[in-house]
């Protein structure tokens, strides 16, 4: 396995849009690293960049300590694993597992226990004389990661392998990856935008927006202390809920905008914002649907931190019913014990855990506690 090294890499299309801006980052060998972010954040670019199937604008990049800027593809010793499989219809499981060593010229005896060997680790061996149109989503998408197996390459690149299996089989197929990555101890870069393989896969998450690096962290780290807004917004699920609101700081509280509620900050929050701002600053508070609780149900202490709000629907998923609240203008997303007798139309008191909301600047997202 190696590592990887990214030195202020940048892509710049024609007309000077920057796909990838200045974006630096060590692997260690062994890691499984995760780029996550929306649609169009430059994850996929960047991986692209990393696998030699784009040429760098700016910066360096190096894999097992060789700067590969001007080393093709094929010569990289990565191997990649694409959204839509990529397999040769005509040809055998066993076959398409092989066909990148046939082509290095690699002997037969060895291309066979490459073969066998990966193919038990996947639990493809019985498989392994089939076509891929005899299997089903989740044994291709297994055949195309034994492709990359065999290759026994430095470095393994994944480009949102999972986004065309159904739900039920990409929990399964995660299981497997994580499985997979303990197995090899290889060295992995993989490429999402849902938030949850994300959470669930990495050991560490590189989250980007508009080609830039909002925070690198382990999975935890950013859910806890997400450096500004948008890293705050879009780990998590559901979302963050973000309101509006003014300090006052005479009173250690927090006044919600576009209504006549303030909730109450703990006495360390209030005095390190106190000495970071002063009286009617405008921030945001941040806080999680699952900081939120049915005062009726509530074991949480109160402080002074209810709001009345209004249900205006429900989606009870069995473990937890989420519901979606009216706060003045703006709606909450809560999640509620399956216990609750909250219904659509009716009134809640919801108390919020302070301790664990955040705080951010109005005028730039970042974070202040």
């Amino acid at each position: 396995m190696a590592e990887l090294h990214i030195r202020d890499v940048s892509k710049i299309y024609a007309g000077g849009v920057r796909a990838v801006s200045h974006v630096s980052v060590d692997v260690t060998d062994g890691e499984f690293v995760i780029l996550v972010g929306p649609s169009g954040c430059g994850k996929s670019t960047l991986l692209r960049m990393i696998a030699g199937l784009e040429a760098i604008s700016e910066g360096e990049i190096s894999i097992a300590g060789r700067i590969v800027n001007d080393v093709h593809a094929k010569d990289r010793d990565i191997a990649m694993v694409f959204q839509n499989y990529a397999l040769y219809p005509h040809m055998t499981v066993y076959e398409n597992m092989a066909f990148g060593l046939k082509m290095r010229k690699y002997p037969k005896a060895e291309i066979d226990r490459r073969v066998r060997q990966a193919a038990e680790t996947l639990g493809l061996t019985s498989y392994l004389e089939r076509k891929p149109q005899a299997l089903s989503g989740g044994q291709r998408q297994r055949v195309a990661v034994g492709r990359a197996i065999v290759r026994q390459p430095a470095l393994f690149l994944f480009d949102e392998p999972l986004s065309n299996l159904d739900a039920k089989l990409r929990v399964s197929m995660r299981a497997e990856l994580i499985k997979l990555h303990r197995q090899l101890s290889a060295t992995m870069i993989y490429v999402t935008h849902d938030q949850v393989e994300a959470m669930s896969m990495g050991d560490r998450l590189i989250v980007l927006k508009d080609g830039v690096v909002q925070q690198i962290g382990a999975p935890l780290e950013i859910y806890n202390r997400p450096r500004n807004q948008f890293v705050a917004g879009f780990i998590g699920s559901p979302p963050m809920n973000f309101i509006n609101c003014t300090f006052a700081a005479s009173a250690g509280a927090l006044r919600l905008a576009d209504s006549d509620l303030q909730v109450k900050l703990p006495p360390s929050k209030s005095a390190l914002l106190r000495d970071a701002t002063g009286e009617h600053r405008q921030l945001i508070l941040g806080i999680r649907p699952e900081d939120i609780s049915e005062r009726q149900l509530s074991d949480r202490p109160v402080d002074g931190n209810v709001v009345t709000s209004r249900v205006e629907f429900l989606e009870p998923l069995g473990n937890e019913v989420l519901a979606t609240c009216a706060l003045g203008e703006r709606e909450l997303i809560v999640r509620l014990s399956p216990r609750t007798a909250a219904r659509s139309g009716q009134s809640l008191d919801l108390v919020f855990d302070m301790e664990q909301a955040k705080l951010f600047e109005a005028a730039n997202g970042e974070a202040l506690l």
